[in-house]
């Protein structure tokens, strides 16, 4: 019986693992590996498999966003129907419900701080539980998903003692 924990933890930190590589790390069969990936897929719990970009060292134009929103949660659904709302925006990479000084934590990207900013003032501001947004932009990735993003500079002068 392939342990579930252990195979999600495996593929989270490296999606692109092969089942024959799985299989040997877990001790199991492939078969095993395969049929237990497509049943944590079919269960919803594996939901999909991302490639992590570090875009400034692309020459593509992109900015992202983290916007704090409070919002007036409706009657009998809470927040789900305006996280809903938001969440279809193609600019909306992701949306968290929080606890502490606001509600929701919508991430988005756009091309330039403009086109965030009108995204914010024309999209998600105006709509009709939005009670108020404030808008971070991301100037700088260190560390995403368990990944370092930034790689020190190694000094490979040699050492001279008189």
């Amino acid at each position: 019986m392939v342990k579930r924990e252990e195979l999600l933890r495996s593929i989270d930190k490296n999606s692109r693992i092969s089942i024959s590589e799985l299989a040997v790390m877990l001790g199991e069969n492939e078969i095993d590996v395969a049929n237990e990936l497509k049943a944590l897929e079919d269960e919803g719990i594996i939901c999909g498999y991302h490639t992590m970009i570090d875009w400034s060292k692309t020459s593509i134009d992109k900015v992202m966003a983290l916007i704090e929103v409070k919002v007036t949660p409706q009657r009998g659904i809470g927040f789900d129907s305006i996280a809903e709302r938001i969440y279809k925006y193609p600019e909306v990479t992701s949306v968290y419900l929080m606890s502490g000084g606001f509600d929701l934590m919508v991430m988005l990207e756009g091309k330039t701080l403009k086109e965030v900013a009108s995204f914010v003032t024309n999209k998600l501001s105006p709509l009709d539980t939005v009670l108020s947004c404030s808008t971070h932009f991301i100037l700088q990735k260190y560390k995403e998903h368990g990944t370092i993003l930034t790689k020190k500079y190694d000094d490979t002068r040699e050492i001279f003692t008189p």
